[in-house]
């Protein structure tokens, strides 16, 4: 019995989807090309890197992101390293950025009792 050509065409279309795309494709898919600059900006400020992690949360906006979750991680980071640089006009300003992306975002618990930012936040979201 001879098999139908389609069929071998087929198998060849499906044998060749299977390839398994990059991880930073199926990141840029979901969550947009500044995905990896934004979780490099994350770390670095975690790591008190706070030029090298504004350029990165920069970047990441720059780049874009897909979802309001991380528009407004971004923009919240940047926030932070303002009111740590006793910048507070610019910490405001990215607190509402980052309100704007995602209206109902709350800092986490040990976010909002932080001395500089926490008051700052409220200031900001009671803007709204």
């Amino acid at each position: 019995m001879r098999a139908m050509p389609w069929v071998a065409v087929a198998a060849v279309l499906l044998l060749s989807s299977c390839a398994t795309p990059p991880a930073s494709r199926i990141s840029a898919l979901f969550q947009g090309k500044g995905a990896p600059a934004l979780s490099a900006g994350i770390d670095e400020f975690e790591e008190g890197r706070y030029p090298e992690a504004t350029r990165s949360l920069n970047s990441a906006l720059e780049q874009g992101l897909n979802s309001t979750s991380d528009l407004a991680r971004a923009h919240k980071y940047l926030a932070f390293i303002y009111c740590v640089s006793n910048r507070v006009a610019q910490c405001r300003e990215e607190f509402s950025r980052a309100l704007d992306a995602n209206p109902g975002m709350e800092l986490e618990p040990s976010e909002a009792g932080h001395p500089i930012w926490g008051p700052v936040f409220k200031s900001a979201k009671a803007r709204r």
